[in-house]
């Protein structure tokens, strides 16, 4: 591991050079490759220098040991578990920071939230979710745009799409996607029942021009009048635009702009990630079913969490994780959840990767 770590260390000095280089800076498109490429590589050597002070921190530390300087011994005695800790804390951070990198994982992504079973009170809870995460994204500093949104028949939403940018989104959101459940008393119920109700959560990572072709003879557009509340463009111009891609039968909608253009190239975005995700989850169906569960593939079947009111319980059932405060979740402080959903399938793709002798592929 050494090794490999060194021969990182000198490319990101390398790339650190070329920054300066007037060659590079005069060029902005390798300036930004450079930019990028070093930018990844920073918090792993960062990591690697650490762990190599702790590694000659304890050297020095272990030669007191045998010194005839009883303060150097004692002095000795007392720190060396401390750098042991700190030797195994750098060793477990690098170990994760080695392992393959989803490519995927700098992307920006879009949300889709739609309501299942439970009528109208899905769609309300279909609304809470989307909020959740939009206020989940205030919070981490991204850009939330609302693409399409229908609304259901008592309030709430039936489905919604939504594009989230910023830093690393896709990393951080990636395992969101499945069967969210709720369990809670309606306020329609008169008599007290607890009932459950599902919604859906995709999230795909934005595909660029690069990583999807389409063809625009595959593409029929329809346009449409805006439907919904607000909006000078709503009822009075044909805006809104449907696209539906032939070959995959994959429909998508926008109608969040005024302009039929904008709204046009705000579609082709959404369909872009669509196919790029199938394509995705078609490599992902030819993998060891194994390894699939090892890593987590966010399942669109799967019920991966349930949200009990009387409880006031949030339930990961892929991990087993249970915490409390609803309401704070609510209202978007869901970073305990998102983060040892990460922690799992971070330890689980190490373990395979352990397991095997080889990289086992994303974490």
């Amino acid at each position: 591991m050494i090794d490999k770590l060194e021969e990182v260390e000198r490319r990101f000095e390398r790339l650190t050079a070329d920054l300066s280089n007037p060659e590079i800076l005069a060029d902005t498109a390798k300036l930004q490759k450079v930019s990028k490429e070093r930018a990844a590589l920073e918090r792993l050597v960062e990591t690697f220098r650490a762990y190599r002070k702790v590694l000659a921190d304890l050297s020095e530390v272990e030669t007191w040991l045998a010194s005839s300087d009883p303060d150097e011994k004692a002095y000795a005695r007392e720190a060396l578990p401390g750098l042991k800790e700190q030797r195994e804390v750098q060793e477990s951070a690098l170990k994760i920071l080695l392992l393959p990198k989803d490519p995927n994982d700098e992307k920006n992504v879009i949300l889709e939230i739609r309501a299942g079973a439970g009528g109208d009170e899905a769609a309300l809870f279909a609304e809470e979710v989307m909020q959740m995460y939009l206020r989940y994204a205030d919070r981490k500093g991204w850009k939330a745009d609302i693409l399409d949104m229908s609304a259901g028949n008592a309030g709430g939403v039936k489905d919604a799409t939504v594009t989230l940018s910023g830093d690393a989104v896709f990393s951080q959101l990636k395992y969101e996607s499945g069967v969210h459940r709720v369990q809670r008393v309606p306020a329609t119920e008169t008599q007290g029942r607890i009932h459950t109700s599902t919604i859906t959560v995709s999230v795909m990572p934005e595909a660029e021009d690069v990583d999807v072709q389409i063809n625009p003879a595959d593409i029929e557009m329809q346009v449409m009048r805006s439907t919904g509340a607000g909006g000078q463009s709503v009822n009075t111009t044909d805006s809104a635009v449907r696209l539906i891609h032939k070959p995959s039968g994959i429909v998508v909608k926008c109608q969040q702009e005024k302009s039929q253009g904008k709204n046009r190239a705000m579609a082709l975005r959404m369909l872009r990630a669509k196919l790029y995700d199938m394509e995705q989850e078609r490599i992902r169906n030819e993998r060891d079913s194994m390894r699939r569960g090892q890593v987590g593939t966010g399942d669109r079947s799967e019920k991966i969490r349930t949200y009990n009111f009387p409880q006031d319980r949030l339930t990961d059932h892929r991990i087993g994780l249970t915490v409390h405060n609803l309401p704070a979740i609510m209202v978007g402080n869901v970073d305990e959840v998102i983060t040892a959903c990460r922690t799992h399938y971070q330890a689980e793709a190490l373990k395979a990767q352990t397991g095997s002798g080889r990289p086992s592929g994303e974490a």
